[in-house]
């Protein structure tokens, strides 16, 4: 039996990934958490002796992103296997992900029947990438070396640009990610800067045009 973890901070899409997976006899969701410090609480509560096999993780959370808790993960040698799971397109965020530790990569637009083929491969050990993330790897590899400016960004800094993008109020910012307003301003000329930018309306295009953010 394969035993998952669900991380997500709404509710309706837990559920509606549960019971996707409940439809496979041989996965079982043994806990879930809204965020960070649950999960943390989940992992410590089951313990080495009962480890779950797949931790299926929100890549946009309050307070620590998907993409912090893969690095703190690889930090403390957590032995879980992660799947991503987002709303946000392959081309943004998977090969990110990837590069922080995860095992998969799923969009939540995709077919149901990829999220269970994605945990039985991240289960088995195995990488679980969609055939536009492979040819993004590939292209990768053989493309010259020309990279968009938000690549540069930090994962902090790149969460940051998609929530002003979105609309977001620098306060709403610090709120949902549990920072001070005045850290969330630090990472907000930091993207400024490093993008050549000048203000928040050119920041959002510059997200809309480079399929950050939906128009």
């Amino acid at each position: 039996m394969i035993r998952v973890i669900l991380c997500d901070d709404h509710g309706l899409i837990r559920r509606g990934i549960r019971d996707t997976l409940a439809d496979a006899q041989d996965i079982e969701v043994v806990g879930e958490a809204g965020d960070y410090t649950e999960l943390r609480g989940l992992l410590h509560t089951l313990g080495r002796d009962n480890p779950c096999d797949v931790l299926v993780l929100d890549i946009n959370m309050p307070g620590r992103s998907g993409l912090d808790v893969l690095h703190v993960l690889k930090e403390e040698g957590n032995p879980v296997r992660t799947l991503i799971v987002s709303m946000y397109p392959e081309d943004q965020y998977a090969i990110r992900a990837l590069r922080a530790g995860a095992y998969g990569y799923v969009n939540k637009g995709g077919d149901p029947a990829s999220l269970v083929q994605a945990v039985r491969t991240v289960a088995q050990g195995r990488k679980y990438v969609t055939p536009e993330i492979a040819q993004m790897l590939v292209e990768s590899l053989t493309a010259p070396v020309t990279e968009q400016a938000h690549h540069k960004l930090s994962d902090r800094e790149l969460q940051t640009l998609v929530m002003i993008a979105s609309g977001k109020r620098l306060s709403d910012i610090a709120e949902e990610l549990m920072l001070s307003p005045k850290t969330v301003s630090v990472y907000r000329a930091r993207v400024l800067e490093k993008l050549g930018l000048t203000n928040n309306s050119e920041l959002t295009v510059y997200a809309i045009r480079n399929g950050l953010v939906e128009s």
